[in-house]
């Protein structure tokens, strides 16, 4: 599709009189010239998000120590492509020390959910210094400076903060001219670096990105000299693309959008040739060119199964040759125990893949197509627009590039649960098939033994309950997130409790598969929020956890439960949770049940345990 068309479209969705277009953030991929983005950015920045289709709305702030004009058309292009319609605040020139300060700066106003903080070396590095131990107290001096104002800026706003590591320029390096002076200016701009990494792992509000390793990939300029004496701006436009695009990626991992499937093809995806004609012996996969290509996919694919993300798989192929390579050929690096779900046979691969969501109980918004054809990633591209099609063509040296690209399995965490999940999906599969066999839903949850263990949240399980109730949407009672700083200070509060819990039934535990956070008061308590992972719908599980908190209300001397619900394009299967339950309709989206006499909400089919309670005050 031709630039000039696009732009057209865009240019079209500015006018009063315009029609909604939501197949043009698809075809945004197609812009790939650096001014057409920036044009297409700030035209975008007129267009109502209406106008684009369903999208995700998250409120941005950009603040920095330099003029980075382009960032923010760039981002916008990147966070629309990834279905999130971004509010943009862009503060003025070097004022990142004074919006980080400042309770009633116009960033503050602003009430930003992501805070982008833009970093250069000369902020760090004074005008004049002597020598490199100077020059280290100075940079120490600052990063100390920046690490407060982060931290107070976090306490006070909530926002999520991205931080990043600062590349050096060869300016700066260059005008060392001894080489042991290099090296020693070397190591304290990677301490700086270093510190700047930690950030994030001692605040919980805090994430970093590390711009210089992402740079080295890329063949650009950091600086243009000319611009940076004119106007201040520290970074080439092609730096900031490569910032925008990773710093978007952190936005959807914030949403709790990440893709949580993976679906691969096999002949020419994770072997060369196609095993149906080549035979097990004849495709290509070991430690020779082209082989060692494909293992490497393989490798890869494995390393994202460790860190939760499912694997399936989808072939035009016979079932039974396919599980004799996967069960038996010594060469390859992935096998059976890591497939989740598979749809080998002769469908279309479209219908598989709705086939594989429905398997799992997934969305297709969830999923990412992988296959080295083009007929199949054009046909589930047109067909299943809300699946992440990938085209592994060219050299298959250059496939694990092309699946890392997106960032689409981004987290800002990674958890013990996350690292059980493909063993979890199998366990659905087989519930499913178990399923089958009985004439009542009552008769199957009462033989799957299901028992809900519930438990005041703690240090090793709040992460795992912050990444529920950011990834959560189906089962999330008001379609929002309590951010892990906010958690952390409920559940040390006699005010308020926080519960996780875990479900296990005949074929295994499931893990932590949700959470409650609710607010304490005199005459009543309140469910501030309540999520639930879509792994075990329609079980029972949450009226089990509902009677418990009843419960304990009731046990405290209060005479009701209330609880917060907010209807949402996503959550509507949840909506008639609370009324089942038995709560009635109160004013503004609240709901309440009377804990006299007391209610009868959990089913009959499932067992409570309730592990480390402490007293209610």
């Amino acid at each position: 599709m031709e630039t000039k068309e696009i732009l057209a479209r865009i240019r079209q969705l500015t006018k009063p009189d315009a029609v909604a277009d939501p197949a043009l953030l698809g075809d945004l991929r197609h812009l790939t010239d650096i001014p057409a983005l920036l044009e297409a950015g700030r035209l975008l920045g007129k267009v109502p998000a209406e106008l684009l289709g369903k999208l995700k709305p998250l409120k941005v702030a950009i603040t920095g120590t330099f003029t980075a004009s382009g960032v923010a058309p760039l981002l916008r292009i990147a966070l629309l492509g990834k279905g999130i319609a971004p509010e943009i605040h862009v503060s003025g020139f070097d004022q990142l020390a004074v919006d980080l300060s400042s309770p009633s700066s116009p960033l503050a106003e602003f009430g930003p959910q992501v805070t982008l903080c833009l970093l250069h070396d000369d902020w760090f590095v004074p005008a004049e210094w002597d020598d490199v131990e100077a020059l280290d107290s100075a940079v120490r001096g600052r990063w100390s400076m920046f690490d407060t104002l982060v931290g107070a800026f976090t306490e006070r706003s909530g926002s999520a903060v991205l931080v990043h590591t600062v590349p050096l320029s060869p300016v700066e390096m260059r005008g060392v001219v001894a080489f042991d002076g290099r090296a020693a200016l070397g190591r304290v701009w990677r301490d700086l670096n270093s510190d700047l990494l930690g950030m994030a792992l001692r605040r919980d509000q805090v994430h970093a990105l590390d711009l210089e390793a992402y740079l080295v990939d890329a063949p650009v300029r950091l600086r243009d000299e000319r611009l940076y004496r004119f106007a201040s701006a520290a970074w080439t436009p092609e730096v900031e693309q490569v910032y925008a695009t990773e710093a978007a990626n952190f936005c959807r991992a914030f949403l709790g959008m990440a893709k949580k499937v993976l679906v691969l093809d096999l002949d020419n995806t994770l072997w060369g040739g196609v095993v149906g004609d080549d035979g097990r012996s004849g495709i290509q996969i070991g430690s020779m060119y082209p082989g060692n290509a494909f293992r490497e996919v393989q490798r890869r694919a494995v390393q994202l199964r460790k860190q939760g993300v499912v694997l399936a798989l989808a072939s035009k192929n016979e079932a039974t040759i396919v599980d004799e390579v996967l069960e038996t050929h010594p060469d390859l690096v992935i096998r059976p125990a890591d497939i989740a779900a598979r749809a080998v046979n002769w469908q279309p691969k479209d219908h598989n893949i709705r086939g594989l969501a429905g398997q799992l109980n997934l969305g297709l918004d969830s999923f990412v197509f992988a296959d080295d054809s083009t007929f199949e990633t054009q046909l589930v591209r047109g067909s299943i627009p809300e699946v992440t099609v990938v085209h592994l063509d060219g050299d298959p040296a250059d496939h694990v590039t092309a699946l890392q690209r997106g960032g689409s399995f981004d987290v800002l965490t990674t958890t013990a649960t996350d690292r059980e999940r493909t063993a979890l999906y199998k366990a659905r599969a087989e519930r499913t098939e178990f399923a089958d066999s009985f004439s009542s839903v009552q008769d199957y949850l009462r033989s799957l033994e299901i028992v809900v263990t519930v438990r005041e949240a703690d240090e090793f399980s709040l992460p795992r309950l912050v990444q529920l109730g950011q990834r959560t949407n189906q089962f999330n009672m008001t379609g929002t997130s309590h951010p892990e700083a906010r958690t952390r200070e409920m559940a040390a509060s006699s005010d308020h409790l926080v519960l996780v819990f875990e479900v296990a039934d005949r074929f295994g535990a499931e893990g932590i598969v949700g959470g409650v956070w609710v607010s304490k008061h005199d005459d009543h308590w309140l469910v501030e929020n309540f999520v639930m992972s879509c792994r075990v719908f329609t079980r029972g599980v949450e009226h089990t956890v509902v009677q418990h908190i009843a419960d304990r209300a009731l046990s405290s001397g209060v005479s009701r439960l209330e609880a917060d619900f907010t209807a949402t394009d996503r959550n509507k299967a949840a909506a008639a949770f609370y009324p089942d339950a038995g709560f009635e309709q109160a004013p503004a989206g609240r709901f309440t049940l009377p804990l006299h006499p007391r209610p009868q909400i959990g089913p009959e089919w499932t067992t409570l345990v309730v592990e480390r309670e402490s007293a209610d005050v």
